[in-house]
């Protein structure tokens, strides 16, 4: 019995022996394995981070507004008899610009000119009599009253004959007219636009949170696409007193000199406001930067641990991907200001790095490097 207790506790040994050792070795092959299939390295472009002078400015598209703006209309029914101005040219405060025919009450004032000149001449002469007693004073009192009521009525035509000759109310440019002579006006009918257009007036709208960078008599620049690159330059001249409750934005208003008449109103444009002094900043393009639930990240391109040895063929190792959360601030067309995270002289992944995880090794090919511009063109191809 007991040869036959030694006999089977050894053969329980050997195959739990067995059963370890192929454990052991399973283990030991699939590690192996697993050491031979790591990430598979991903092609990306690198730049390293530095510092650039950053004029921190707000930007927004406006609108073209005169500085005095109206569409001249006649408040009085008429012909035209004349026109008194040219389309397209400028024109003085008070210049005639058209005149409809007035005969008629130009007739009716002279009847009432001539009417108060006799009740002018009656009361004075019954003023006369009345020191003499030779008239009551009712009678003078009438004869006073006849006098306004004339005058008065030829004050009324005297405005409706003014009213037929319409005039610019103040300084600027003629637009373009279809009004012709002989034409019949109705009141309100459409003459001519007039504009004052120098300086021009720009409204732009800004979000609240840019609210307390903006103040009155800060350099605006306006750029139009109607003239390329070319800048107008201005000053705010007002900040609206509350808030959309829609948009969440507030209306700003600019003044522009506009010497040459080039730029018109209800014309757009790019508007940006230079609010603070020059500023430096580490820039990266915006493409660099990741956002997800807990932040901003980037991927930096690491050299490979010292202990690492050189590839086969004499390459050196390949550079690995480090995520690193970074705070990031204003953007100024292509670029992003880096406010923590890296710092200057650190190689950043600008592009690819949607398949990178930490520790992919990294092929670097920087032939196409994604768009790095401040102030960028829309391209067309």
């Amino acid at each position: 019995m007991k040869k036959r207790m030694i006999i089977m506790l050894t053969s329980v040994g050997i195959v739990f022996g067995l059963i370890f050792g192929y454990q052991q070795f399973g283990a030991y092959m699939m590690k192996k394995w697993l050491a031979g299939n790591g990430l598979p390295p991903a092609t990306v472009t690198t730049m390293k981070a530095a510092y650039t002078d950053w004029q921190p400015e707000v930007r927004s598209v406006g609108t073209l507004r005169a500085l005095h703006g109206v569409d001249v209309v006649s408040e009085v029914a008429g012909i035209v008899k004349e026109l008194h101005f040219k389309p397209g040219v400028r024109v003085k405060a008070g210049a005639l610009l058209i005149e409809l025919d007035a005969d008629e009450e130009q007739a009716q004032l002279d009847a009432a000119l001539a009417a108060a000149e006799l009740a002018s001449i009656t009361y004075k002469r019954d003023k006369a009599q009345f020191k003499v007693k030779a008239v009551s004073q009712s009678q003078l009192d009438m004869d006073k009253a006849d006098l306004k009521v004339k005058r008065a009525q030829a004050a009324q035509l005297r405005a409706i004959v003014d009213k037929k000759h319409i005039r610019a109310p103040f300084a600027g440019r003629i637009g373009v007219s279809t009004i012709s002579p002989g034409q019949y006006l109705k009141p309100g009918d459409l003459i001519v636009s007039l504009q004052e257009n120098n300086p021009i007036m720009v409204d732009f709208n800004v979000p609240q949170i840019q609210l307390a960078e903006l103040k009155a008599g800060q350099k605006v620049e306006l750029i139009s696409n109607a003239y390329g690159e070319r800048k107008f330059t201005g000053e705010v001249t007002a900040i609206d007193s509350r808030v959309s409750t829609s948009t969440r934005t507030v209306k700003v208003e600019a003044k522009v000199a506009n010497p040459a008449g080039e730029l018109l109103s209800g014309m757009y444009g790019e508007v940006r406001v230079q609010t603070r002094h020059s500023e430096r900043f580490l820039t990266l393009p915006q493409t660099a930067v990741s956002y997800n639930a807990y932040g901003s990240t980037i991927f930096l391109a690491r050299a490979a641990p010292a202990a690492e040895k050189a590839e086969a063929g004499g390459k050196p190792a390949m550079p690995l991907a480090e995520q690193v959360f970074v705070k990031t601030g204003m953007t100024r067309g292509d670029q992003i200001a880096v406010l923590g995270g890296i710092k200057e002289g650190d190689v950043v992944v600008t592009s690819g790095q949607m398949k990178l995880k930490n520790g992919t090794p990294l092929i670097v090919n920087n032939s196409v490097q994604p768009a790095f511009d401040p102030a960028p063109n829309p391209q067309e191809h």
